[in-house]
Order: structure tokens, then sequence, then C-alpha cells
């Protein structure tokens, strides 16, 4: 039984997400895959019920069901809220008077800190033996870039030559759902970027708007910006190794220094100052780190 047709909302949906939202491609087949997964569970379970007999116990019963095959807390909230955005859509187009998913709870998880590079070891990061080759200075690039501004790695793939504003010390960026912001950066940095510009212009054959590409002229590959940040990361005590620990020191090392919380909240792109008010708690920690350490009592 092919999902679609059994169920077209599914695909008006993603639709919906795809052209009126503008979700990414990651965040479309996300959506997909989670939702898929549930109407596959209600046509082998339920015999394709209905979006409009679509009960709690059914969405209860399919929870139910991954549980017991152990997936982890987070994975299901995920789930969870992919069905509330959905039904959530039906009600708004009429298709139903009432989402199911109102008694449904999602499961809680055990928040943990954001982990970040402290700033004695920023300098020991980035200067750190980078070959004087066209990769060495690119990776060297990237690692500064991604502490200067807080950039996604997504958002750093894709920055173009045109979103870097020389006169007024700030770039663009394009960020989730198409939203942009406005970081600035020092005078330093602008001359590091238009220097990195001016070469690849001199050795890079093809025409590309991109600021950051291989030596050939391709777009950086999510994997192996992710492999290189990994393999300078190996060298400095930080749990977490990926380029998200940079955007995670940027966050921290600007809390720690007094930055306004609404200030941090625009910088990182956040839609709501929830998701920002974690590096308060490593803010809180350093606070206590300096009372056990300078207090006679502590």
């Amino acid at each position: 039984m092919n999902i679609i047709e059994t169920y077209p909302q599914l695909q008006i949906f993603l639709n919906y997400l795809k052209f009126e939202k503008k979700y990414s491609k990651h965040t479309l087949i996300s959506y997909q895959t989670d939702l898929e997964q549930f109407f596959v569970y209600l046509i082998s379970q339920y015999d394709a019920p209905s979006i409009e007999n679509i009960k709690p116990t059914l969405i209860r019963s399919w929870l139910g069901e991954l549980k017991e095959d152990d997936l982890v807390a987070k994975s299901i909230k995920r789930k969870i809220s992919a069905l509330k955005s959905f039904f959530k859509y039906q009600v708004k187009i009429g298709v139903v008077a009432q989402t199911p998913m109102v008694t449904i709870v999602s499961p809680k998880l055990n928040k943990r800190l954001p982990s970040f590079i402290e700033e004695t070891q920023i300098e020991n990061l980035l200067n750190n033996n980078f070959t004087d080759d066209w990769k060495g200075k690119t990776e060297k690039l990237v690692l500064q870039l991604f502490y200067a501004t807080g950039m996604r790695l997504s958002e750093l793939i894709n920055l173009k030559e045109n979103q870097i504003d020389k006169a007024n010390l700030h770039i663009k960026v394009t960020g989730k759902g198409n939203k942009e912001r406005i970081i600035p950066v020092t005078q330093a940095l602008i001359g590091l970027l238009e220097n990195h510009i001016t070469e690849k212009r001199k050795n890079i054959t093809i025409d590309v708007a991109n600021v950051f590409v291989t030596n050939s002229g391709r777009l950086l590959n999510p994997r192996n910006v992710y492999a290189f940040v990994n393999k300078r990361l190996k060298n400095i005590l930080v749990a977490q190794k990926s380029p998200h620990v940079l955007r995670h020191s940027f966050a921290t090392h600007l809390m720690n220094n007094g930055a306004d919380l609404n200030a941090v909240k625009e910088l990182l792109g956040h839609s709501s100052l929830a998701a920002t008010q974690v590096y308060t708690h490593n803010s809180i920690e350093k606070l206590k780190e300096v009372f056990k350490k300078a207090h006679p009592k502590a």
C-alpha cells in the first residue's frame, strides 16, 4: 500500500514545509522519515484509519512500540514534535477539528550543558601547525570564523562573498528557515577574509561565489569540515569535538564576559530565549569555579 496514496495529506504537509516554511532539505527529510514511519505503522496495525479517525490511543500505541524497541527519548520527542506539527496544520486547513496530540506528553530529556573550549585554549587551537597550502589556510580560517561568529556549519559552507560587508564590519548570515541575521566582526577578520577571497580568485579557475571552496573549486563538504575540526579538537580538553563546539564557545565566552542574553540570542539566530538560556548555566558554573578557588571557606 502506497503511503502517499493512502495519506495524501502527508505530501501536502511536506510541500507546505518546503515552499511556505522554507525548511532545509535536512529538516524535510527528518519530518518525512518520522511521519512515514508513523503512517506505515497505522497501515500495518490498524488498516489505515483516516486522518479524522486517528485518536490519541493509536498514537500512544505507536510510541509504546518505539519505547519497546529501545528508541532513545530524544528521538521519540522529535517524532512527537513532527506529529504535533502535522496535526496542527490539519486543523489549520480544516481537515480535522481538533488535534489528537493535545494529551500526548513528550518524554523529559536530561539536559546537558553545552561543551565549550576554555578561552585559554582558543589561541592554541587557532595557531597550531597549519600547512601553508590552500587546504591549511582554508582550515585555519574556517576555525577562526566559527569561533568569531558562532556560525552553524551549513551557514559557513554556504557563505557568499557578497554577504561580507567590509565598510560596516559585519557579515550577513542566512540561517534556519532562510532567516537573515547580521553578525559584527573585527577589521582583522575582514582582512583575513578579503585576503582569502583574493587568493581564491587567483588560484581557482572556476568562478564560485562561495567564500570557502576546495583547491578544485568545489564547495566544502560538511563531512570533511567535521573531520578536520574533529582532528584539531583532539588536542583540546573538550568533551565534544564537532564544529558546534566552536559555536558553543562563542556564546559561552560572550556570556562569561558580560554580554546581554538577548544580544547573544540575536547573534546565534535563535528564535526564542529558551534556546539561548542554556549558556547562562555555563556562566553560573564558571562563577562556582571562581568561588571555590578564591573563597577561603569554599
